[in-house]
């Protein structure tokens, strides 16, 4: 073996940059994130292949001193922190003082730079080994860094990079995280010449929307909750428009970029009952915090991070994004100039008086279709359903008025028994409604549980039917489980239960399947998982054999009935398998449709 001895500057700055300089997007975050320390109120990126040819960063802050720019490249050396309670507190995004050594380690480098209140700029340069003395240079203003030839002096490790392709995509990647933490500076992009991004400075919403695109912006709704020493704003998008990939998912603590397990399942968690299947949800959230109680030393890439108080965090962000989408208020485009906004009136959600909904809508429909505009007589209980309506776009100023009111309109009728089709102020509703009735269902069972008092129906005939031993087993063992979902299961014999009672809500179903169903999944998750952690899943399973099912014929009583209870539902855009429950089409589009006025 041979004698320990100390390693070379050179290849320890080397080996560091296996770690910092991953690829060219590692350089320009870490080059990004000492303009904006230096208080930089425009920067400018220049790429050239990818940036393995070139990434030049020019901004316009504070500068680096003359007698500072060797400091600059020499390994943990740094401005931001000076002592250990510094590292306790941080609030730069640059801390560690290594990322510049071990870029110039690895490439071809000048920094050339001018300090507030100099008479001119200086420059230094670096090829991997040698470093030049500080020469003058003209620059006004602030800092401008050359990467060039990056990986020149390690061929192996070049050989390891992406496609120009790919390179510039995590380079633009790097570059939209950290124009999103900063809207108040104004970003340029370029690559190969061409400008790809250009980021004027504003305010959060502005920045978003520039990045993402305005289709994100026109289906998330913003947040803003702040508890103790945390605050959580931005904006989040329904689930709608969840995405197939995390591409959309950008968390910021104290502006920087984060990927965290705690984070990432609370977010998780909060979209569960909405999200369908493998879709992700899509976000742009800044958590506030104070600096003592989360540890960002953890890695030299400084995007993991510790949190003191957890768990406290985990429920802090859980509840935030849950309460965000629970009362969805949607901006939607309706046509190429008028935008309006989709809000669902908060109406209580308690025992509390609520608007009535049985014995309107149908004296409503005679004023819809073309009678009198200035009353609503109100209908005997036994009126025959309206089974044809002709329909008039031209209504009058009531009519809109009360439109306006509810943002899901009025019925028209059925299509195919299976969506219901109703008319709003701006056009045309589609309603799914098997999967609308399901999520009214979903949360009236949770409401229900959380009170611990489920409204049970007794039936007049016990409901038997035959049962394996396991099942057997499970109603001997858990009959206060099932009483607290609503349910008195009786065992009869070793092979038959009987239904004796179960959940008001849910008397129309398949009272077998459901049993069999109900049974199952406490004999999977255990009691004390139902009644928790697996909660609402097994609701979720109630709430579907409740819903009304395809092709049963409804009266327009009955769907407007529906159509509000979705209006004062939370999260009623979305079925507990987070498919939409309905969309609207404005007349705009329908005018487009027919081309009509061309």
């Amino acid at each position: 073996m041979t004698a320990i001895k100390p390693l070379p500057e050179l290849l320890i700055n080397q080996i560091a940059a296996g770690e910092v300089v991953e690829r060219p997007a590692s350089a320009l975050k870490e080059i990004l994130e000492n303009s904006v320390d230096a208080g930089a109120r425009k920067i400018t990126v220049q790429l050239q292949q990818g940036g393995v040819k070139q990434i030049r960063v020019a901004d316009d802050g504070t500068g680096i001193a003359k007698d500072e720019l060797l400091l600059a490249l020499t390994r943990h050396s740094t401005s931001k922190i000076s002592t250990l309670e510094d590292l306790h507190s941080i609030t730069s995004l640059g801390f560690r003082g290594e990322a510049l050594a071990s870029i110039a380690a690895v490439s071809k480098l000048t920094l050339t730079s001018c300090q507030t209140g100099q008479s001119h700029a200086w420059q230094i340069q670096v090829d991997g080994k040698a470093v030049s003395q500080p020469m003058p240079s003209s620059l006004t203003l602030g800092t401008i860094l050359d990467v060039d030839d990056l990986y020149f002096n390690i061929p192996a490790r070049r050989k390891f990079l992406k496609s120009e392709t790919t390179e510039f995509a995590h380079c633009d990647e790097a570059f939209k995280r950290i124009a999103l933490s900063q809207p108040g500076v104004e970003f340029v992009l370029q690559h190969n010449g061409k400008v790809r991004r250009q980021l004027r400075a504003g305010n959060a919403a502005q920045r978003i929307a520039a990045v993402l695109g305005e289709e994100f912006s026109q289906t998330a709704v913003s947040l803003d909750e702040q508890s103790a020493d945390m605050r959580l704003h931005g904006m989040v998008a329904l689930p709608a428009y969840a995405r197939s990939s995390r591409d959309a998912q950008y968390f910021f603590v104290n502006n920087r970029f984060v990927n965290d397990r705690l984070i990432a399942h609370a977010l998780r968690e909060a979209y569960r009952d909405v999200l369908h299947l493998d879709r992700h949800p899509a976000f742009v959230l800044f958590l506030e915090i104070d600096p003592e109680n989360v540890d960002v030393n953890v890695h030299p890439t400084k995007t993991e991070v510790r949190f003191r108080e957890s768990r406290a965090l985990h429920q802090f962000i859980f509840h935030a994004i849950n309460k965000a989408l629970a009362l969805p208020n949607q901006e939607v485009k309706t046509d190429e100039s008028v935008q309006t906004t989709r809000s669902f009136p908060a109406y209580p959600r308690s025992n509390q008086a609520r608007p009535d909904i049985a014995s309107q809508p149908a004296s409503f429909y005679r004023t819809l279709f073309g009678t009198q505009a200035n009353a609503y007589p109100v209908e005997p209980a036994n009126t025959a359903p309206v089974t044809q309506v002709a329909v008039k776009f031209d209504q009058p100023v009531a009519v809109e008025q009360e439109q306006d009111v509810h943002p899901l309109g009025f019925a028209l009728g059925q299509l195919h028994g299976v969506y219901i089709l109703a008319q709003n102020a701006r056009g045309l509703v589609v309603v799914d409604m098997h999967a609308a009735h399901e999520r009214i269902m979903y949360e009236k069972l949770k409401q229900a549980l959380d009170r611990h008092e489920i409204p049970m129906q007794s039936l007049l005939i016990p409901v038997i039917f035959h049962a394996d031993s396991l099942e057997v087993a499970v109603v001997e063992e858990n009959q206060a489980t099932l009483a607290q979902l609503g349910f008195e299961i009786a065992v009869l014999s070793p092979a038959a239960l009987a239904v004796r009672a179960l959940p008001t809500a849910l008397q129309d179903a398949d009272i077998v399947q459901l049993a069999h169903d109900i049974l199952r999944e406490i004999r999977e998750y255990g009691a004390s998982q139902v009644l928790t952690a697996k909660r609402n899943e097994i609701l979720a399973t109630m709430a579907c054999h409740g819903a009304i099912r395809a092709n049963r014929k409804l009266t327009l009583e009955e769907m407007n009935a529906l159509l509000r209870d979705m209006e004062i539902t939370e999260r009623a855009d979305q079925c507990n398998h987070g498919r939409p429950t309905w969309f609207e089409t404005s007349l705009a589009d329908l005018d487009k449709l027919f081309m009509r006025g061309k």
